[in-house]
């Protein structure tokens, strides 16, 4: 990176393990959507993942430390896809896909819903959110959930329509849910990306083939109303977004065009950021600061299938963003999080499907310690 920005590094000592592998329900099927590394109330990290049989935890024993338990297996049968987002209070919700199968051969398809409102504490009992569509072939063509928390603590569940438009379902006045809502749109892929910002305002960003569709409330707790498009279109799952002044986001893409990571804040240019993310890969994206100054860490996983690592000055992207190749496989999207101690916590699922993470060291720039199977 340019302009004498902190860069990144990542040790590189033989850290080959035992072979070793998790029993096969505790073993992760893949990553789960949005950040599913989150600091609990107690300072505490904790990690998420879908498995065969529902819902994987991995808890930090001690806010800051080096040890963990898990995983945990809580069960979810039937769950297809998941979701996860955390709320202001530290409530963790978790947002599902779920299929049940008939005897006749047919399938029930509708989306569930869990809390933790305590890190290292059981879940709720999984409920149904039921299906926008009541015509079960429609149902059956149901798309991969997304769940957001806006600044009142409103719970917010989108799905991708089975006609290509958006539905969304808020948790209403005493936990009840209320009625599905028609947001529209047309051509909206899987991969849709609530996101809040500092001023509580929650807005939505669809992925289609020519653009990411965009709504925005005008104010915290209002209606969600459709804005201008974004181009250029993302590869589906890839856009993120972070927080990087007082009520602005920027937003991060992998172009579908191949041109790799893009960022850009609405009313400026798009910026290039290079990188090699896979042709499905996400991103994850997190801010720190690194050498005294003010920085964007980004990763994902790239064209080898290994964790990559980039990092540059916040809002001064065109200055240029500095990669490191990680060497360390991943299923999935990573996932990063600040600890308790204000360290880069970095965290991927193998492919064994077992947790691997790894933090930042007192070092110059943003230099990784050794990895840690968990």
């Amino acid at each position: 990176m340019r302009g004498g920005t902190a860069r990144v590094r990542q040790r590189r000592r033989d850290t080959r393990e035992t072979e070793r592998h998790p029993a096969a329900g505790e073993a992760a099927t893949g990553t789960a959507a949005g950040s599913w590394l989150l600091r609990g109330a107690d300072g505490r990290l904790t990690a998420y993942a879908p498995c065969r049989d529902g819902l994987l935890r991995w808890t930090q024993t001690a806010p800051g430390g080096d040890g963990w338990t898990g995983p945990d297996v809580f069960a979810a049968p039937g769950l297809t896809h998941l979701s996860v987002a955390q709320g202001d209070d530290g409530f963790v919700h978790f947002v599902g896909r779920r299929e049940r199968p008939f005897a006749d051969g047919g399938v029930a398809v509708d989306v569930v819903y869990a809390v933790q409102y305590q890190t290292g504490r059981p879940l709720t009992e999984w409920v149904s959110a039921g299906n926008p569509h009541p015509e079960p072939e429609r149902a059956r063509r149901l798309g991969a959930p997304a769940v957001a928390v806006d600044a009142s603590g409103v719970v917010h569940a989108f799905v991708r329509a089975a006609d290509g438009g958006v539905m969304v379902k808020r948790e209403g006045g005493g936990g009840k849910w209320e009625a599905w809502r028609d947001l529209r749109g047309r051509g909206v892929h899987d991969g849709l990306a609530p996101v809040v910002s500092p001023a509580g305002r929650l807005q939505l960003l669809a992925p289609t083939s020519t653009s990411s569709l965009h709504w925005i409330q005008a104010e915290a707790g209002g209606e969600l109303r459709r804005s201008l498009d974004m181009l250029p279109a993302p590869v589906p799952g890839s856009v993120v977004a972070l927080a990087t002044a007082p009520d602005r986001l920027t937003y991060l893409w992998t172009d579908a065009a191949g041109s790799g990571l893009v960022a850009h804040r609405p009313g400026g240019w798009v910026v290039p950021l290079g990188g090699s993310p896979a042709a499905d890969a996400g991103n994850a994206v997190l801010r720190a600061e690194l050498d005294g100054q003010d920085c964007m860490v980004v990763t994902h996983r790239g064209r080898e299938g290994n964790a990559m690592v980039g990092v540059c000055r916040t809002e001064a992207e065109a200055s240029g963003m500095w990669w490191v190749d990680t060497g360390v496989p991943c299923l999935g999207t990573p996932a990063m999080a600040a600890d308790a101690l204000g360290r880069v916590v970095l965290a991927v699922l193998g492919p064994d499907g077992a947790l691997r993470v790894t933090r930042q060291r007192d070092e110059p720039g943003l230099t990784l310690a050794d990895w840690v199977r968990v």
